[in-house]
């Protein structure tokens, strides 16, 4: 069912319920205040008759009879009856001859019990009164037909049922012109969002004026369009990147070889040939390993082996490591006052990413610094680990920083140097996977530093 025929029905409900309520109500309370009414109006006109009978010095019955059939009461078929405490019958007056209204011991008795006590007999409406005068002990039964009321409860009812059915119209035409009117936004929402594709992605949905939930949808929508546009154009530099990076060894391979079949060659020369074929496959080894390890890191955290790390000890390996990859590196650990509660270090993680991760960033400090000398330093916040890389190389502009992060980008100073552009883009990458954040600042003199910020295990949300 579209929902446009939903809310309908569901606005129509509603009115339903709070019509039917009112009306009944209104009902109810007026169909009580008629009881009320000729209760009171039939109790006067009974103690009235009581009080002339039990002056019987005074008034005689056929006095009080025509006393009974001069007084109106704006009711029609008044019968008047009045009983002894043996209940016999010693009054009895009717508008109508031989009408009658039909009374038992058990009420007789019932009303001598309660005092009053109200029913219906066919269309008459009766009061049974117990009267204890001075004189007399008496029940008093006072019948009558209430026309006018039930008129006009039978008019008010007409007039509710009218309401309620038109009400119920009303609701269901406004409720389908409401709806559509609200989902009107939708529509065009949806109609824009169709005509939107990969090719089309600079595209973007009008919010309008009104800062309202289509407002936040259509701004929702666009902010994922932007991250969408963000995401394809670093696909498309990617792959374009890759792809180049990938040729140009291939191309030099293929170049080394085509030169080594011209001619017959000695001995030495084809191994300077193969030689360069065996650094040129390395490089694109090389080349091979980092991409598909940006492809890992580039997934989301649920494909991830998580465990606890020690932070402390991740950052230990790196000496060793760096030493490894090359004999000049050096790299100078900073810890200052660590937590004795061994729980106080731990981050949830992979181990190896977060490895690769700050090991690309230290990496690279050594690779620019001046002395090849990285200083790598640990802190700790309310809530974060902040692991510090300071650098004594070229100060990157402040206007290249955001872009230093993107694959295969390099700045023009650095262009003298062996690498790929992938290091910083995948330590991004693998520190976001883990809820973090990577920033660099120039330091006071010469020199950058690099802030890894990391989330406590109890507060990382994995």
């Amino acid at each position: 069912m579209p929902v446009k025929l939903r809310i309908t029905l569901l606005f129509t409900l509603v009115v339903f319920f709070i019509l039917g309520f009112v009306c009944s109500s209104t009902y109810y309370f007026s169909y009580q205040s008629r009881i009320e009414s000729i209760k009171t109006r039939l109790t006067n006109r009974a103690i009235t008759t009581a009080r002339l009978l039990s002056r019987s010095e005074i008034f005689d019955r056929n006095l009080v009879e025509r006393i009974d059939s001069l007084t109106t009461l704006s009711l029609k078929s008044k019968s008047v009856q009045a009983y002894n405490f043996i209940n016999n019958k010693i009054y009895s007056y009717s508008d109508v001859p031989f009408d009658t209204i039909a009374v038992n011991a058990a009420i007789l008795d019932d009303t001598r019990v309660k005092k009053s006590l109200y029913f219906t007999q066919g269309e008459k409406d009766v009061i049974a009164y117990y009267h204890t005068g001075n004189y007399a002990k008496v029940v008093m039964v006072c019948g009558a037909t209430d026309e006018d009321g039930k008129n006009n409860l039978n008019r008010l009812k007409n007039i509710l049922l009218l309401s309620f059915v038109t009400g119920l119209g009303v609701a269901l035409i406004g409720g389908y012109i409401f709806s559509r009117r609200l989902l009107l936004p939708i529509k065009q929402i949806a109609r824009e969002v169709t005509e939107i594709s990969a090719y089309s992605l600079a595209r973007r949905i009008e919010t309008g004026q009104v800062k309202d939930e289509w407002y936040q949808l259509s701004k929702t929508l666009n902010e994922l369009l932007n991250r969408l546009q963000e995401s394809f154009e670093l696909q498309r530099r990617f792959i374009s990147n890759a792809s180049h990076e990938l040729s140009t060894p291939l191309t030099a391979i293929m170049t080394h070889l085509e030169i080594a079949l011209q001619r017959e060659r000695s001995t030495a020369e084809y191994q300077n040939i193969l030689s360069s074929v065996v650094q040129d496959v390395k490089n694109m080894t090389k080349l091979t390993h980092t991409l598909l390890e940006f492809a890992k890191a580039s997934g989301n955290k649920g494909g991830l082996d998580i465990s606890l790390v020690r932070i402390d000890e991740i950052l230990m390996e790196l000496p060793a490591s760096m030493k490894r990859q090359n004999i000049a590196f050096e790299v100078v650990l900073q810890f200052g006052q660590l937590p004795e509660n061994e729980e106080d270090l731990l981050v949830f993680g992979n181990p190896e990413l977060l490895m690769t991760a700050i090991h690309n960033i230290v990496s690279n400090a050594c690779k620019y610094s001046r002395d090849k000398k990285a200083i790598v330093s640990l802190q700790l916040t309310n809530s974060f680990f902040i692991v510090m890389v300071e650098d004594r190389g070229p100060e990157i502009p402040k206007e290249e920083r955001s872009n230093i992060f993107h694959p295969f980008y390099r700045i023009e100073n650095s262009q003298n140097v062996k690498g790929f552009g992938l290091g910083l883009a995948l330590a991004y990458r693998i520190i976001k996977l883990h809820k973090g954040d990577i920033k660099v600042d120039a330091k006071a003199g010469e020199g950058n530093v690099f802030s890894i910020t990391l989330p406590f295990a109890r507060s990382s949300g994995f």
